[in-house]
């Protein structure tokens, strides 16, 4: 039976074979995956794939998040989130890589500083590879910040100008903030723009209040999560019993820095809950397993 045939047979709509595959036709277009490091310290091993060698399943570390994918960072204020990415779009500039940096929270200038306070903290001379990272400032512009068509042309510029390969969004939440039942529609939007242009991506997003702590939920539901490749949650909690001390070795009054990894579709990854560190020089860590 031939397209025409299919068409009048069905009535209405229209047949698009131009998005369909054999299988042996879309493996041929499927990038090799590999881990991109972050730059965190505890985290680029928790990310792994398994091969078949000589006829036995080997689990392979992957030394750092799957390359091209699009990861969701959530958590509520003052979890570490923005300090994640900063240090993952440092890293990967100071290794001579291109990384688009869309600040929808926080002026281009800030933004800059922040990332060179990040940089001295590693150990590295910001000066050095300032300009691997591309900024683009929708915090001050508001028709970057409400119109997703206008902001996709402009990283698609950047991405085509600079030779991106790496695009980080500070929040994701800014761009459907008043606007929450369209979260869906923007994340997918985005999603499917990171994937065209073969991107590496963290979307940071924020939880509201009432969200539970460790959870993949987030400001537009669980829209975003559900959409990207994987989640990293982030969390704090306050030891305010007995108990709550027993379970993370800490005393009464202290807080705790929590973290996991929600899901991962491109590979295997660690599932328990990790504790997390924040410097006193500003970089986060991702430390042992909670009750290890």
């Amino acid at each position: 039976m031939d397209r025409d045939e299919v068409q009048k047979l069905y009535g209405e709509g229209e047949v698009v074979l131009d998005s369909v595959f054999k299988g042996s036709q879309a493996i041929e277009k499927a990038p090799k995956i590999y881990g991109v490091p972050t730059g965190i310290e505890g985290l680029d091993e928790l990310f792994f794939i398994v091969v078949s060698e000589k006829g036995k399943i080997v689990k392979k570390n992957l030394g750092g998040i799957p390359a091209y994918s699009v990861f969701n960072i959530t958590g509520v204020s003052d979890t570490g989130k923005t300090l994640m990415v900063e240090q993952f779009a440092v890293n990967q500039a100071s290794k001579g890589e291109k990384v688009a940096f869309i600040t929808v929270e926080t002026p281009a200038n800030f933004v800059a500083s922040s990332l060179k306070l990040r940089a001295t903290a590693m150990g590295l001379n910001f000066d050095d590879f300032q300009d691997n990272i591309i900024i683009i400032d929708a915090a001050s512009s508001t028709k970057l910040r409400e119109n997703i068509p206008d902001l996709l042309a402009t990283l698609a510029y950047v991405i085509k100008e600079y030779k991106v390969k790496f695009t980080v969004i500070d929040s994701v939440t800014g761009l459907f903030e008043t606007k929450e039942m369209l979260a869906r529609a923007v994340v997918r939007r985005l999603f499917n723009f990171m994937k065209k242009w073969y991107q590496t991506a963290l979307f940071v997003s924020q939880k509201r209040s009432g969200h539970e702590e460790l959870t993949a939920e987030a400001a537009g539901g669980y829209a975003v999560g559900h959409i990207v490749d994987g989640t990293m949650v982030l969390a704090k909690e306050l030891i305010d019993s007995p108990y709550k001390s027993k379970l993370y070795g800490k005393p009464v009054g202290d807080i705790v820095r929590l973290f996991r990894i929600d899901g991962c579709r491109m590979s295997g990854h660690d599932t328990k809950t990790h504790f997390l560190e924040i410097t006193e020089s500003g970089l986060v860590k991702i430390g042992q397993p909670i009750g290890k």
